[in-house]
């Protein structure tokens, strides 16, 4: 054999070496980050199947003592040790409820109004302040609820409401009682323009989404831009819109301090959505500091296992409401 065939030879075999320790190392890295990537999943279950535990644990002295009636009981007295969920679950879904009918409506609105009709100029400007509300502190949100919005609202949309639905049979009971000023209904407003944000983004990023042919052929064969809206951009989005919605609702059902500030912190029933209330994380951030005694504090985790199977029925809800929907679309 030629020295030419030898080296040709050594060559070609340093490169199947070669070759082979790079697949080998690929194969070792690859191998490597499916181990991290199914790390990091059972670390998030590890997690929330710790926090399902914690809360469970710490809620047997109450279910213990109170069994299902804590659910449907309105009276929380701590002096006596007598406790019930019913008011502060009432609360968190009366003033879920409100944001959601004020915030929804307006958030999709703006969001059509940015991507279909605002000017090329004004549309970034509009985007960055609905963008800034996000990121103010809830807190700072609990402030100016209750220094300007609630005196407000107690002095002129209050008093209006209860005159003008004073002899309405059915809304008389929502809108009567005393203007305070704070209560279900402020609580309500607070949480719309906290949630807004969220709805308006997605929003905004799902009607971008929407191809310009469907819009324009709509256009083409006459149709206004309310019916575009309806019958071409909603049901083409409707998907993501309601991922929106959830995300609001899902912020709204867990928000604790701008709902302290607002809602009165009353642990009682109302029919009226101006009367004071309370909420489930409103109640476990006013008392949780002073819970003396197992019970007392048994009963705030409690509550807020009750608030951790809300929040998971209406996730569940939302995701079978888009299986559904994605099967329709099919």
């Amino acid at each position: 054999m030629s020295e030419v065939a030898l080296n040709e030879t050594n060559l070609s075999t340093s490169e199947a070496v070669s070759r082979a320790a790079l697949l080998k190392r690929l194969r070792r890295t690859d191998q490597a980050f499916r181990l991290l990537t199914r790390a990091a999943v059972l670390a998030v279950l590890g997690l929330l199947s710790g926090v399902i535990l914690a809360l469970i644990i710490g809620s047997v002295p109450a279910i213990e003592a109170f069994g299902p009636g804590f659910v449907v009981t309105e009276v929380w007295n701590p002096v006596t040790e007598q406790f019930g969920a019913l008011a502060p679950i009432y609360g968190t879904l009366v003033t879920s409820f409100i944001a959601m009918v004020i915030a929804v409506p307006i958030g999709i609105m703006i969001a059509f109004f940015i991507t279909e009709l605002c000017p090329l100029w004004l549309r970034r400007p509009i985007a960055i302040a609905i963008e800034l509300l996000a990121g103010i502190p809830s807190i700072i949100y609990g402030i100016w609820g209750l220094f300007v919005l609630a005196p407000f609202l107690q002095k002129h949309v209050q008093p209006f409401l209860i005159d003008t639905f004073e002899n309405v049979p059915g809304l008389s009971s929502l809108f009567e009682g005393p203007p305070y000023g704070i209560g279900m209904l402020t609580a309500g407003f607070i949480l719309a323009i906290m949630v807004l944000p969220f709805i308006t983004a997605i929003s905004r990023d799902v009607f971008d989404a929407v191809p310009a042919v469907l819009k324009e052929a709509a256009y083409g064969l006459g149709c206004t831009t309310w019916e575009v809206f309806k019958h071409v951009v909603l049901p083409f989005t409707r998907i993501g819109v309601i991922g929106g919605v959830m995300l609001g609702l899902g912020r709204a059902l867990g928000e604790t301090m701008a709902v302290t500030f607002v809602i009165g912190n009353a642990h009682k029933v109302s029919a009226s959505i101006l009367a004071p209330g309370t909420t489930i994380s409103a109640s476990i951030a006013n008392e949780f500091t002073e819970a003396v005694g197992d019970l007392y504090t048994s009963a705030l985790i409690t509550l807020g296992l009750i608030l951790f199977v809300i929040t998971f029925i209406v996730l569940a809800i939302a995701r079978y409401m888009l299986l559904r929907l994605q099967q329709q679309g099919r």
